[in-house]
């Protein structure tokens, strides 16, 4: 098993809740605490969330981790 990990982020609406969620129901885990953060420069904030995940095939840096 590979384990591969990304840092979900957006602003802080609804939109990065369904992010999560949708990362979570495919196989995605929370890994840590979420952020919360101003974005000074768009004047939003900002919320992360880092998620890890075990796949069957080996890691390389070209594959497109959303679609694990």
């Amino acid at each position: 098993m590979t384990k591969i990990y990304r840092l979900l982020t957006e602003d802080d609406t609804s939109a990065f809740c369904h992010k999560v969620s949708d990362a979570l129901s495919k196989g995605w885990e929370l890994y840590g605490t979420p952020t919360y953060a101003f974005d000074q420069a768009n004047g939003v904030m900002r919320c992360g969330q880092a998620v890890t995940k075990d796949i069957s095939v080996d890691y390389h840096a070209d594959m497109k981790l959303g679609q694990q």
